[in-house]
């Protein structure tokens, strides 16, 4: 069929690759939320969140009704969150979150990448400092933006941006304000479209490309496994 039949198909594949792993990230988002604070949305402001990311990637609505069922079920898998940090080739600090129901398997896991790489993995709080948690709102855009920025401000806003899609907007704000202005885009009826927490680097690594080349294969195979959620770090290279 020829080379443009492979070429679609691989990337087909790739796709459809990615999009799996996408769904499973969210499931144990699901179950991890339902586990903590049930499965009724309306009362679970983190459930309420993680729907909307299912949606905006797509996730059929009987996989998140099913992933939400099966969550509250007793005999269901109990998935915990574990924050790996650690330094990887270069001195680059990274930051590993993962979603497990076999801890010692995870840390097995997480360990042997860094070992593997030159990297090491180092105790809890070595390396968190040095990143600010922050929480990212996607929304669409209203008629009176500005007067939501300005209100909003009161609330923990810092930072509203345009985003690279039409009628869409960036709403940053620490951490820890995320249940106050996630309640207040609600009370105005601001269509939320997806929720990110992310840890951004208070200072940056600088690394020359061939450098940079080896944490970068640190980091993908660390994004390989199964368990990990995120990946952190702060390197910048001179190829970016």
């Amino acid at each position: 069929m020829g080379r443009a039949f492979e070429f679609r198909k691989a990337r087909k594949l790739k796709r459809w690759s990615a999009m799996a792993k996408s769904f499973t990230k969210i499931g144990k988002e699901l179950s991890i939320a339902v586990k903590d604070s049930g499965p009724n949305p309306d009362t679970n402001s983190r459930l309420r969140a993680i729907i909307q990311n299912a949606k905006a990637v797509n996730m059929p609505k009987e996989n998140i009704e099913r992933a939400i069922k099966k969550a509250s079920e007793k005999s269901s898998n109990n998935y915990k969150e574990i924050v790996f940090e650690g330094y990887g080739p270069k001195g680059v600090a990274i930051i590993v979150e993962t979603a497990t129901d076999n801890n010692n398997r995870t840390v097995a896991n997480i360990r042997s990448y860094f070992n593997k790489f030159d990297g090491t993995l180092s105790t809890s709080g070595s390396v968190e400092f040095m990143f600010d948690r922050i929480c990212c709102f996607r929304i669409k855009t209203i008629s009176n933006l500005d007067d939501l920025e300005f209100e909003l401000i009161d609330y923990g806003l810092d930072e509203l941006i345009k985003h690279d899609i039409d009628n869409q907007y960036l709403l940053y704000s620490g951490f820890d304000k995320f249940g106050s202005i996630q309640r207040e885009l609600e009370k105005r009826q601001v269509e939320i479209i997806s929720t990110e927490f992310e840890r951004i680097p208070k200072q940056y690594k600088f690394l020359k490309e061939d450098e940079a080349r080896i944490v970068e294969d640190l980091l993908e195979k660390i994004a390989e496994d199964d368990d990990v959620q995120n990946i952190f770090h702060n390197m910048q290279s001179s190829h970016e």
